[in-house]
């Protein structure tokens, strides 16, 4: 996700100072890591430097003066350029889960001890982590009061989860197979 895209499309909507930014971001945005303020800020710098955003003052609101941020002309353009872009698939896999299935595969029935890479044992466990995570990304998305961005990213979510299970289901199917042409028996 581009954080200086999704900032400068938080200001489109009117002037707000970094804090507001990062608040709204995270409340936006409820499935993605949350922002930290020094990356708000540095990335702020960065937009004011480019000519897609400019000061636009200071609030004090009783508190402490903070500096007012404003998208220009020419970052609205930059915006609607970005937005209207499509983003190409994938073309590699590079999921964490696919690496240990695969290193599993490897080193099926060996290591030491009680530890030994169980690839059908870990597919498992993996599949039991995702109908967790989903059944909690279901119930957000069904909370009463539940806004539409948080509604569409459990959704995302859900999805990816889903093909994910579903490639853990037809690997599983083929583990007898992968291991057989991975240890040559």
């Amino acid at each position: 996700m581009s954080t200086r895209h999704v900032l400068l499309g938080l200001l489109v909507a009117g002037p707000r100072h970094g804090y507001d930014l990062k608040r709204r971001h995270d409340e936006r945005f409820p499935q993605a890591r949350p922002l930290a303020y020094a990356q708000v800020y540095t990335t702020l710098q960065r937009l004011v430097r480019d000519g897609l955003v400019e000061v636009d003052g200071t609030d004090s609101d009783g508190g402490p003066e903070r500096t007012l941020y404003r998208a220009t002309e020419r970052g609205r353009d930059e915006l609607l350029g970005w937005a209207g872009e499509i983003t190409p698939p994938a073309p590699h896999v590079a999921n964490e889960i696919f690496a240990k299935v695969v290193v599993s595969i490897l080193v099926a029935g060996r290591g030491s001890g009680t530890r030994r890479a169980d690839p059908a044992a870990h597919l498992l466990a993996q599949r039991a982590a995702h109908m967790a995570r989903m059944r909690e990304l279901t119930a957000v998305k069904s909370a009463p009061g539940a806004d539409l961005t948080t509604v569409l990213s459990a959704d995302y979510a859900l999805v990816h989860l889903d093909a994910d299970l579903r490639w853990m289901t037809t690997t599983a199917a083929r583990l007898a197979t992968l291991t057989a042409e991975v240890t040559g028996t």
